[in-house]
């Protein structure tokens, strides 16, 4: 067995990403999805890039499964069960305004009604003693419930359980007693064990809420691969930028949420790693959305929590930054002025260009007016756009704004870069960082076609296109570690830290993370952890998390000056300032297991025909250019612009001023004329 495949499912196509490890070749491709079963588009794929599915020797996936039915609320009917008085809890949510001058603002509509929380009696204390056993018998009636309504799971948080989770996983027996395997079960403290009781009852429900759809999608992937007699266990890209294998994942589904745009994020870490840099925004421009992430000093940007549909949810998880910007965003009039998405022409009727029946102008049907894309082929040949649909459509649109519809094309590519740039700014200066400090990596079908002009809106001087860009979340997957991490609760101010507790904390941690790296089928040479803290002020609320060298280092004589100092200088680069003077406090442990897997880093397989290069007009700035039409496969040396570059996932537009190189990875480098 030597294919090591990785796979992206998206909702028009599935891209898919094979590597060689005999010859050491990529190979990328794609099929349709299949709605219905998605399965058979899995299969599909698979056929385009191996011969023979019985030398697949690894396999790994992103799948949207859980994030599609939060967005459609389609998830499953969950029961709530609370500590005895917090059944409001999750109604009541917090207070703050995520929007301050909306008036018509309203907190999401939570995932249970009030009707469908129930409460246990007991209680435990702060720090976790029982003051109250726990009412065992109302948890059956929680079970009998369940069972005589047909609920499909249930989510029981208890207050506390994060410093003493005896009461819920006593509740969680009862529960499986009464119900066996038919409905999930979720305990909030195997979730997130984390202070904070709505967050963690939010995250609890969320899992609660996505788990079975996903449980049943990776059973049925498992059990087609195994009715095929494929051995090779299925992997699943994690929201962290880890991977997981299926069992793992079915127990805790919540973790994949965010499983497919996170790829590409990894292999932009991959891709920076590869050409010695240190940053980089990574950038995935699709057919109707739009996803920002930062990769900072090598590694990708991870917090702690996050907000999902409003939602919070508290584990690891790469801050992505969404947008409804991509190919198939509608440009419209409104009140005079040009507007561009979010709503998008999707994959039916699509753009005008495609001759579905889309009449109405969109981004691709601008790029295509400007002659920014070859028409006879698109997307490797898969299709032959109309290109006299797509400069009806504009012109319709100009028509209504009186405007010259070329000048109009190119306001829709302007309005939608301006709305792109705006949203990595949203993840760098807000945050205090510099974009210019970064390498802008482009990719998705559309990225490469607007990546130069993005840049130049945000001053940054290169942008990089990775090989096969329209598959490049998926070899982003190749290119991921199997992650699993683990958290302490551990409440300390600065004059009671015990170093060597803490210390010794770490190391079970550690103990416990290399354990589950084993159970997933990583090699002790392979394995390692990283550990962190997360530390605030006296006074504040939230918390920033603060990497340590290895768990011993909190025992060493210096500790809590040296870790206060590194929080002193995380403060001041998050928030622009810091107060050495004032103590400090600890709150919680964190410790990383990551377990590595040979990279992929190969040269990409050649396109075994070349088609010689052409001139077209192409729209650059309101004139008109001569612009070379090259096969991807084809360039070598330095490339001026103007100049469309074509393959089979993507097209990428170099314009006047702009030199493009291919890198010795196959990466396509372009410098920005700012």
């Amino acid at each position: 067995m030597s294919y090591r495949v990785a796979m992206d499912i998206g909702g028009t196509f599935t891209d898919v990403v094979c590597y060689d490890e005999r010859s050491g070749t990529v190979t990328a491709s794609k099929a349709p999805t299949t709605p219905g079963d998605l399965a058979e588009g899995v299969f599909a794929a698979l056929g385009r890039v191996v011969e023979d599915p019985a030398g697949i020797s690894f396999f790994v996936h992103g799948t949207t499964q859980g994030l599609n039915a939060l967005l459609e609320r389609k998830g499953a009917r969950v029961l709530l069960l609370a500590g005895q008085g917090g059944r409001d809890v999750y109604q009541i949510a917090r207070g703050n305004r995520d929007r301050m001058f909306d008036l018509r603002y309203r907190k999401p509509a939570p995932l249970v009604p009030r009707q469908d929380v129930m409460e246990a009696g007991g209680r435990l204390d702060y720090l976790g003693r029982e003051l109250v056993p726990l009412d065992e018998e109302s948890v059956r009636a929680a079970g009998r419930r369940v069972r005589e309504e047909g609920f499909d799971a249930v989510a029981v948080c208890l207050l506390f359980s994060y410093a003493n989770p005896a009461h819920e996983l006593r509740a969680g027996e009862i529960l499986r007693e009464e119900l066996g395997d038919d409905v999930l079960v979720v305990l909030s403290h195997e979730v997130a064990r984390e202070w904070r009781e709505y967050e963690r009852t939010s995250s609890a429900v969320l899992e609660a809420y996505t788990g079975p759809v996903v449980r049943r999608y990776l059973a049925r992937i498992e059990r087609r691969f195994a009715e095929r007699g494929l051995a090779v266990p299925v992997h699943v890209m994690q929201s962290s930028g880890g991977l997981v294998n299926a069992s793992y994942a079915m127990r805790r589904p919540l973790q994949t949420l965010l499983s497919g745009p996170v790829g590409g994020t990894m292999g932009g870490v991959a891709a920076a790693r590869l050409m010695g840099r240190e940053n980089a925004i990574c950038i995935d421009m699709g057919g109707t959305s739009f996803d920002v992430s930062l990769v900072v000093n090598g590694r990708p940007d991870v917090s702690a929590e996050a907000r999902i549909e409003g939602y919070p949810v508290l584990m690891p998880i790469v801050n992505l930054h969404t947008i409804g910007a991509g190919g198939g965003s509608i440009a419209y009039a409104e009140a005079g002025a040009l507007r561009v998405g979010p709503e998008s022409a999707g994959a039916l009727p699509g753009p005008a260009c495609y001759g579905r029946g889309g009449t109405r102008a969109t981004v691709t049907d601008a790029n295509v007016a400007l002659g920014r894309v070859d028409p006879a082929w698109f997307a490797g040949g898969l299709m032959t756009l109309d290109v006299e649909a797509a400069g009806t459509a504009v012109a319709t649109l100009a028509d209504e704004l009186d405007m010259d519809p070329l000048l109009l094309a190119e306001g829709i590519c302007d309005v939608a870069n301006a709305k792109m740039a705006q949203a990595i700014r949203t993840l760098t200066v807000e945050h205090g960082i510099e974009p210019r400090e970064f390498a802008l990596v482009a990719f998705g079908g559309a990225g490469a076609m607007h990546a130069v002009f993005i840049a130049r809106e945000l001053g940054i001087s290169e942008v990089v296109v990775p090989r096969f860009p329209g598959a490049f979340s998926a070899w982003g997957m190749l290119e991921a570690d199997v992650r699993r991490d683990l958290t302490h609760p551990y409440f300390r101010s600065q004059d009671t830290l015990d170093g060597p507790n803490m210390s010794r904390n770490f190391g079970i941690l550690e103990e416990d993370a290399l354990a589950a790296l084993s159970a997933q089928g990583v090699p002790e040479e392979r394995r390692r952890v990283e550990h962190a803290v997360d530390m605030r002020y006296e006074g504040q609320d939230y918390t920033l998390t603060i990497p340590l060298r290895d768990a011993a280092e909190p025992a060493e004589p210096g500790f809590l000056e040296t870790i206060a100092a590194r929080y002193a200088e995380a403060h001041t680069g998050r928030y622009g300032h810091a107060t050495p003077e004032a103590p400090v406090e600890f709150v919680m442990l964190r410790s990383t297991g990551l377990g590595s897997f040979p990279r992929t880093a190969a040269a990409a397989q050649e396109a075994p025909e070349e088609r010689a290069a052409y001139v077209r007009d192409v729209i650059f700035d309101g004139a008109v250019h001569s612009t070379p039409v090259l096969r991807r496969s084809s360039l070598d040396g330095e490339l001026a612009g103007p100049a469309i570059v074509v393959e089979e996932t993507a097209t990428t537009v170099i314009p006047p001023g702009c030199v493009a190189t291919v890198d010795p990875n196959g990466f396509l480098i372009v410098k920005v004329n700012l």
